[in-house]
């Protein structure tokens, strides 16, 4: 999500999506087949098989948990499609807010702070094209032109940040992450914050990650920043705001040959 305050309300009258049950054959189904065989071997684990009787019984037990397709990120951004990946921590803990997308929000709801302050960051560039700010909180646009929004908790219950965090979920996404690393694709890590750095540290197992480079020959760009949520947008040593970040990272594609992003 964004940050842990990150609390906005749902505008309109609308039914809030949820997951109901514990169903993995249904989320595997949309994947694109690298992305299905991986999460499928996590299903078939021991953790992932614990992992599925706690969310199970949490749910009869009358937990709301958020979001209804917690595999979205990959439904929407296969591996072969990954130009960049951006990190998020677990889902908005909000009623119809979260949409399976780190930092993302359902259509309709209003943008999180932290949310706003990545908008305020794209108006703010100015290698960017001019652009009036966004009033939608919904970045699948992003994910259908190839950047993985990939939170390392994929689940959360309502009102309850990080409840789920070390269930299992982040041997998941570090699967997720360490596939991304191997693609021969120069690709861009975008990683906001002390927890995303560190995510992407492990998932190199201390090999392979240099000072703004991971992958082999350090082919992959990594930009860090702080966090872009209010508490830390402004801090130093590496504000978010003002970073750059998205001007930075078509820069790297473009130089590459992958085309830039329409942020």
């Amino acid at each position: 999500m964004g940050d842990r305050g990150d609390l906005a309300q749902p505008e309109g009258l609308f039914a809030v999506e949820r997951l109901r049950t514990w169903v993995p054959a249904d989320w595997l189904a949309p994947l694109a087949p690298d992305w299905r065989a991986l999460a499928q071997t996590f299903f078939d684990s021991e953790v992932g098989r614990t992992l599925g009787q706690q969310i199970q019984s949490r749910l009869d037990a009358g937990a709301v948990i958020y979001p209804p397709r917690p595999l979205r990120a990959l439904e929407l951004t296969p591996l072969t499609a990954v130009r960049a990946l951006i990190l998020g921590q677990d889902p908005y803990h909000g009623p119809g807010q979260a949409e399976g997308l780190a930092f993302s929000v359902a259509p309709g709801v209003k943008p999180p702070p932290s949310l706003r302050n990545i908008y305020k960051e794209l108006v703010r560039d100015p290698q960017l094209a001019p652009r009036s700010t966004p009033t939608d909180g919904s970045l699948q646009g992003w994910a259908d032109q190839g950047v993985l929004l990939l939170n390392t908790c994929l689940t959360v219950e309502d009102g309850a940040p990080a409840c789920h965090a070390g269930w299992g979920w982040e041997v998941l996404t570090q699967q997720i992450i360490h596939a991304v690393i191997e693609q021969e694709s120069p690709m861009v890590f975008m990683l906001w914050g002390a927890h995303a750095q560190k995510v992407l540290a492990q998932a190199c197992g201390g090999q392979g990650l240099q000072e703004g480079r991971v992958g082999v020959g350090g082919r992959h760009l990594v930009l860090t920043a702080n966090h872009p949520s209010p508490l830390s947008a402004l801090r130093g040593p590496q504000p978010f705001l003002g970073c750059g970040h998205f001007s930075l990272a078509n820069d790297f594609l473009l130089a590459h040959g992958q085309g830039a992003v329409a942020w």
